[in-house]
């Protein structure tokens, strides 16, 4: 793990971004046509296709494999993240399948095996046994400009190896994964995709990885979302020693709680809304900790918590079974309680 990890996981510089100018005539920054500005668009996805491409996998799943009707439940892309056959697709393409399998650019089908999963960030790796595959680098997703060249490859609607470009819309975007938690940092982007494309990349002008295609917003077209590259290689290796993604977890169950501003004054906080516990599973950290329902948490540690997916932040990096102190309103008055988070078992969506 060690040696994959010194290999594929370190993060390479952003790639700067890729403008044009439209309309007729010659840059006033460049002196270049039209024409030579288009050329240079086009030789800059051919390049990234030639290199990228042969790491671009499709990802079959399903009870059989034969092409039997009825049985085959889903295809999707993935990509090849490591010379030993690590591939790195989407957790819901390969939930639930009792078989997999994946097709290389040539056409070779070669079985694959679940390594890991992570429905919170909707990612997954597989293993084929299959070594010297072609494999694609990371970029460093943190280092996105909007308005990049950005190029999706994978299979939509079972064509397979087919390339769509776009340019970066926005950053920072943020939705809920299947399991209710929020999944940050989210590249939207217009490199058109169709179903298939699920757990294909999405790549820079330097063929680096800087996303994962996750999701389609039905009804809206050209609105299309990448798993940033960085959250990948933090996730990544974990799924590879450790088939899962170690996350603390509380035991509340919680809603966030505006705070009336005459107890915000009085207290002298901070925060103007709070997660109100409204249950406690007393066998859990929280239970062990002595919260109650009604409790208002404004903070963990030195962390703000204004809402579950503040503590979700928090437990997502706080090492499990370190202690940490929880700060409270109850029944009008400030506490602190010390707390011990325990590992998620199923990465509950409440903390």
């Amino acid at each position: 793990m060690d040696k994959i990890s010194h290999k594929l996981f370190q993060h390479a510089g952003g790639s700067p971004p890729v403008s044009a100018q439209k309309g007729h005539g010659t840059s006033p920054d460049t002196g270049e046509s039209d024409a030579d500005l288009l050329d240079a668009y086009s030789r800059a996805v051919v390049r990234v296709v030639e290199s990228v491409g042969p790491a671009v996998v499709s990802v079959v799943a399903g009870k059989n494999l034969q092409g039997r009707r009825g049985e085959q439940m889903g295809a999707g892309s993935g990509v090849v993240v490591a010379p030993e056959g690590y591939i790195l697709t989407n957790n819901h393409v390969v939930q639930g399948a009792g078989r997999l399998e994946v097709r290389t650019a040539d056409g070779t089908a070669l079985p694959a095996r679940l390594a890991g999963a992570d429905p919170a960030t909707d990612l997954a790796v597989l293993r084929t046994d299959t070594g010297g595959l072609s494999y694609a680098p990371f970029g460093d997703s943190g280092a996105l400009s909007v308005g990049q060249l950005a190029i999706a490859i994978g299979n939509p609607l079972g064509f397979d190896s087919t390339v769509s470009t776009g340019v970066l819309s926005a950053l920072g975007r943020a939705f809920r994964s299947r399991d209710g938690r929020l999944i940050e940092n989210i590249i939207q982007h217009t490199a058109p995709l169709n179903p298939g494309n699920s757990g294909g990349p999405l790549v820079d002008s330097r063929g680096r990885v800087i996303g994962i295609n996750t999701a389609i917003i039905p009804m809206a077209q050209g609105i299309c979302f990448s798993i940033p590259s960085n959250t990948a290689a933090w996730v990544l290796p974990q799924l590879v020693a450790d088939g899962r993604v170690r996350r603390g977890y509380l035991g509340i169950a919680g809603q966030s709680q505006p705070l009336p501003q005459p107890l915000v004054a009085a207290l002298g906080l901070t925060v103007n809304q709070a997660v109100e516990v409204v249950s406690v599973n007393r066998a859990s950290p929280a239970g062990r900790a002595g919260l109650r329902p009604g409790d208002l948490i404004i903070g963990i540690n030195e962390t703000d918590v204004a809402c579950v997916d503040d503590l979700h932040r928090f437990l997502a990096t706080w090492p499990i079974a370190e202690p940490a102190t929880l700060s409270l309103v109850r029944e009008q008055r400030r506490i602190t309680l010390p707390i011990i988070p325990a590992e998620a078992v199923a990465c509950p969506a409440t903390g």
